[in-house]
């Protein structure tokens, strides 16, 4: 049960990140002139749901194993 529990949290990490990626592109298209604020925002967001998935995982896998 816990590996399916971190594959469901890579899973939405993966969706999470893309959604993230596309809205900036998009943003960065609408207003150019704001792309490094966008940017700068779009890579701390994206570590910060790659940090709560990679906890996430562990969780998940620590589960299984304990």
């Amino acid at each position: 049960m816990g590996a399916l529990g971190a594959g469901i949290a890579a899973l939405g990490a993966g969706i999470g990140i893309g959604l993230i990626g596309s809205k900036a592109t998009e943003s960065i298209a609408r207003q150019p002139e704001a792309a490094g604020d966008i940017r700068s925002a779009m890579i701390l967001t994206a570590a910060f749901v790659e940090g709560a998935a990679l906890f996430a995982i562990v969780v998940g896998l620590l589960d299984k194993v304990l």
